[in-house]
């Protein structure tokens, strides 16, 4: 877990809450939410297949059904979920079904995982939203919206990624 300024989160569980999003290459991904204030750590994973404890590599065949996605650990005292909702609909194109610009595959699917029914509430109301607003052409908005299944952390190579080794992730 990447602990953004050295903050611990020993003592504040009950404080912070958990919003995991997957939006393509989650390097990229992180890279965006790691910066906003209010934000206390950032993970990246796999979630929503059927294999335990999957690796990059398995994920990469298409095969088990995971999404690369980032976990945010947030403080809602200084971040809302809408306020991270609205970083992950600017990150990427939410109409490309399965892909994300280069990237192709159900692993690089836009879906947004909610922990609780308040986020998924929000989740859909803020999806509505998008799609009627033209930002995207009144096209449709591919994103699912699911309940948080298990989280399994990726690899440590690609923990902040782009924290050490510079670059980014546009489309």
């Amino acid at each position: 877990m990447y602990a953004i300024g050295g903050k611990s989160m020993n003592g504040d569980a009950d404080r912070y809450k958990k919003a995991t999003f997957g939006a393509g290459c989650f390097w990229g991904v992180e890279a965006a939410f790691s910066v906003v204030p209010g934000v206390i750590s950032t993970d990246v994973g796999y979630m929503g297949g059927t294999l335990k404890n999957p690796t990059y590599e398995n994920v990469c065949t298409g095969t088990t059904g995971h999404a690369e996605v980032v976990q945010v650990t947030y403080d809602p005292k200084k971040v809302s979920y809408g306020q991270l909702l609205d970083i992950f609909w600017s990150v990427h194109d939410p109409t490309q079904l399965n892909r994300q610009g280069p990237d192709i595959g159900t692993n690089y699917r836009s879906v947004i995982f909610f922990h609780d029914a308040e986020q998924g509430k929000i989740a859909r109301k803020s999806k509505e939203s998008l799609e009627v607003s033209g930002k995207h052409g009144f096209g449709r908005i591919m994103t699912t919206i699911l309940p948080a299944p298990e989280f399994y952390r990726a690899e440590e190579y690609h923990q902040q990624y782009h924290k050490k080794h510079g670059g980014s992730c546009r489309f």
